[in-house]
């Protein structure tokens, strides 16, 4: 006698592929997935869940399809609502990567179907999807931002030799300043140096506790360099690890970095130490076009990638624009880098946890 049990779409037979959510007891499986599905990336890894709902309180839709016991393919979905910026559903806010990861077409077709069908029932502004590669070219696209991803040379001095010259003359300035790399175990250092960093720039940072989840919940695929003169953290790195990659994620520096290069000796330094440990990418992250950061990653010898950030119009009648390049948003930036940083700090991680 066939065994039946409910899925999403009501009851279907053991053997057919379903659409179901994440439990605690799948959460092996989905890891083991991630980790070989070619599509997958660190921001479809089932850690982000807990961290999501810990810091931030969003509801998360984790949904995989299975067939026979066996995942297909995954789709980490996150709610935000917010009065402000208002109703989402995204894959996956707060990361640079996401949208569905499916080894076959009928898994791929499934989890869309079940997404779409989850944002009408929520009734949200906008289904999300964040990808390297564009699936549905029928929906309205943001072409605001773009990733820097490069090979890393098994040779230390090829790397360097890759980089333009201008770049190398700012990496050996924070060399002849006798800069220090150091890996940090707790987020204290790293977080003094980024939030600093952020104030600077006018906009709201994220709760420290935000980068203790992180820490705590990918424990060795997530690490923090920070460099240092003379026992003081000058910047501050969180990377990413994820197969043979390396993504520098979070970073910033104190007000003495700009002066001594190094955030440039920090990136360096990083790249240095993945090509001596046998990594094979190094991506730089997300940057919007036209910005001092997308400058920064060109110099650096990367060449920019469009990433497709793909929308479902629910109840909006067109995709949202809260970035800070948005000129109604400049008065609250100017605003913003006046308050003293305690004060930033205090108030900012209640602001950026509804942006995404």
């Amino acid at each position: 006698m066939t065994q039946h049990r409910k899925d999403l779409h009501g009851d279907a037979t053991a053997t057919e592929s379903q659409v179901r959510q994440m439990k605690a007891e799948d959460i092996f499986r989905w890891d083991q997935f991630v980790a070989t599905c070619p599509e997958a990336t660190f921001f479809h890894k089932a850690g982000w869940q807990s961290v999501i709902e810990q810091a931030f309180g969003h509801k998360t839709y984790f949904l995989f399809v299975e067939e026979n016991g066996v995942i297909q393919g995954v789709l980490p979905l996150a709610e935000v609502k917010s009065y402000l910026f208002g109703h989402s559903l995204s894959a996956l806010p707060f990361c640079v990567y996401g949208g569905i990861a499916a080894t076959s077409e009928t898994a791929r077709l499934k989890l869309d179907q079940a997404a779409q069908k989850l944002a009408a029932e929520l009734n949200v502004d906008h289904l999300e999807y964040r990808s390297l590669h564009a699936t549905h070219s029928d929906w309205p696209s943001k072409d605001l931002y773009v990733t820097f991803r490069k090979t890393i040379d098994p040779d230390v001095e090829k790397n360097m030799l890759s980089i333009p010259r201008k770049q190398r003359a700012m990496i050996r300035k924070g060399i002849k300043y006798e800069l220090q790399s150091c890996i940090d175990e707790s987020v204290e250092r790293f977080f003094y140096a980024y939030s600093s960093s952020v104030h600077r720039l006018g906009t709201p940072v994220f709760a420290k506790k935000y980068f203790e989840l992180l820490k705590k919940t990918f424990a060795d695929d997530c690490e923090i360099m920070s460099i240092v003169k003379d026992d003081r953290v000058i910047s501050s790195v969180m990377s990413f690890y994820f197969r043979d990659e390396v993504l520098p994620y979070y970073g910033g520096g104190t007000d003495e970095a700009r002066a001594m290069a190094a955030n440039d000796f920090m990136y360096w330094e990083l790249m240095r130490r993945c090509c001596e440990n046998g990594y094979k990418t190094f991506d730089f992250g997300r940057s919007k076009r036209d910005t001092g950061s997308y400058s920064f990653k060109k110099n650096w010898g990367f060449e920019p990638q469009p990433l497709n950030y793909e929308y479902l119009l629910v109840k909006a009648q067109q995709i949202p624009n809260h970035n800070p390049s948005n000129p109604k948003y400049q008065i609250f930036i100017r605003a913003w880098q006046k308050l003293p940083l305690s004060w930033a700090n205090l108030i900012g991680p209640h602001i950026v946890k509804n942006l995404g």
